[in-house]
């Protein structure tokens, strides 16, 4: 039985560290998951061929060439798509029959980290799929033949060329400023844009694998102080920051302020009932309540779901939801697209909006209900204690409040409300807390840390700073 680190199967994806004496992912690991895989889509979901690619970290093409090595020995055909995003491989799976993607990517984690998203179709593998593989290696049961190895490296070209079809723009000409954070989003999707009329100013838009500037993560405000500051400097209209794999975009307006990325799903959805009403949108629990308001205002049925990129896109293709996503910033678009999370359309989804209208992307904003929120705190939790975490705090608040636990503990208080859930794609667990005043999210933000006393193990800095930011004066 093969002897592989358990803990990196997780609940949407396989991760882990690929640093230190004792690395958890592998290249002799992704050789044994490629193995998995080929064997279980050919015997369980009709898969024929699978497109692999891979992000621009020094680690992946090691990781990525041993994960073809072991798909090939099932006997399954086998694409080669190249350094690309994971859009791409999502594109490639869903645009072409009977067809599966991995993708090799660390996505905004450090880089001491790496990690495969695999996909069958429009659905990526979770839960007990991800499972399944584990049993498949540990049982060493693999389907034997010797798959044909094929390289395409202009899917991305195709995956560029159809998303800027997706789009008309209007007469507004736009100016943004774009933060790529030295991954590949960097070299095709401002070409995208301009190609559509709008004048772009890249930051870090050079692919480096070292991330010499800051980690690509649009939803932590610590690391989008460079767009924001040059949004104001060029006057631009706004700006936009893509993750280290590019399934992620986040917006920063006019004036360098963050826009939430549940805020940024209420514009999208409001435009897109216009055309689809009465469509179910789908929403993570993390998000705002002004959110489920907008939709019904807007004529849609708000669906909250659990977070998580996988089961969010399961969730859609069950009810038909035209758009979902979640406050990580993972957005959906199934309007005449596929449904996946594509940060380069999502992009152009809202340069396309704010074509057709004079608005300022604030003014937009400032048109809705605005509650005050904080945003998502991640503090460090190690994997065998999270979920306790999770099950005491979630016991103890039942006791005094309404609790939603369709992922993790929301808990209603009297003007707002607090979440705590675990964290699928590392060691952490993750807060978030809204209500009308900034006194009430402290309290509410000082109740969930009385329920830590017991876990030393979690690191609460960041949860302190937003205590102490919030209980200053705006």
């Amino acid at each position: 039985m093969a002897q592989v680190p358990t803990h990196v199967f997780r609940k949407y994806d396989i991760r882990g560290k690929v640093t230190g004496e004792t690395p958890d992912l592998t290249p002799d690991l992704a050789r044994w998951v490629g193995k998995a895989y080929g064997t279980y889509v050919q015997r369980n979901l009709g898969v024929k061929q699978v497109f692999v690619g891979g992000d621009n970290r020094l680690t992946t093409p090691a990781i990525k060439d041993a994960l073809i090595e072991g798909l090939a020995t099932t006997g399954i055909k086998v694409t080669d798509i190249g350094p690309v995003m994971t859009p791409t491989v999502y594109f490639a799976s869903s645009s072409n029959e009977a067809a599966g993607g991995i993708m090799i990517t660390g996505s905004h984690l450090t880089t001491d980290y790496n990690g495969i998203k695999m996909s069958y179709g429009r659905q990526a593998l979770a839960d007990d799929q991800i499972q399944d593989l584990l049993k498949l290696i540990q049982a060493d049961d693999f389907e034997q033949g010797k798959g044909e190895v094929l390289k395409d490296y202009a899917m991305i070209d195709r995956h560029m060329e159809t998303i800027k079809g997706k789009v008309h723009m209007g007469d507004r000409k736009l100016k943004v400023v774009v933060d790529s954070g030295n991954g590949l989003s960097g070299t095709y999707v401002p070409p995208v844009m301009e190609a559509l009329g709008v004048e772009v100013i890249c930051l870090f838009c050079e692919p480096d694998g070292t991330f010499p500037n800051h980690l690509p993560n649009p939803e932590d405000p610590e690391l989008t102080k460079d767009l924001e500051a040059a949004v104001i400097a060029n006057k631009a209209d706004f700006g936009i920051a893509f993750d280290g794999d590019a399934d992620r975009a986040g917006v920063i307006d006019e004036h360098g302020h963050h826009v939430a990325a549940d805020r940024l799903l209420a514009l999208l959805a409001r435009d897109l009932l216009t055309r689809m009403p009465g469509s179910t949108i789908v929403f993570d629990v993390k998000s705002s309540q002004v959110l489920p308001d907008i939709i019904r205002e807007s004529g849609g049925k708000p669906l909250m779901w659990q977070s998580g990129h996988s089961l969010m896109k399961r969730k859609m293709a069950e009810v038909g939801s035209p758009l979902g996503g979640e406050v990580s910033g993972h957005l959906f678009i199934g309007e005449n697209y596929y449904g996946f999370d594509d940060g380069p359309l999502v992009a152009l989804k809202v340069l396309e909006l704010f074509s057709k209208t004079d608005k300022t992307l604030s003014q937009a904003l400032g048109e809705m209900p605005s509650l005050i929120a904080t945003p998502e705190i991640i503090m460090s939790a190690p994997d065998d204690v999270k979920f306790k975490i999770i099950d005491v705090v979630r016991d103890e608040l039942q006791d005094k409040y309404e609790v939603v636990t369709v992922d993790g503990a929301r808990a209603i208080f009297e003007n707002g409300w607090g979440l705590v859930r675990a964290s699928n794609t590392q060691p952490a667990i993750t807060m978030r807390f809204e209500a009308h005043t900034r006194p009430q999210i402290v309290e509410y933000m000082k109740r969930f840390e009385a329920l830590l006393d017991d876990y030393p193990q979690v690191d609460r800095e960041k949860l302190d700073k937003q205590i102490e930011a919030f209980s200053q004066p705006a």
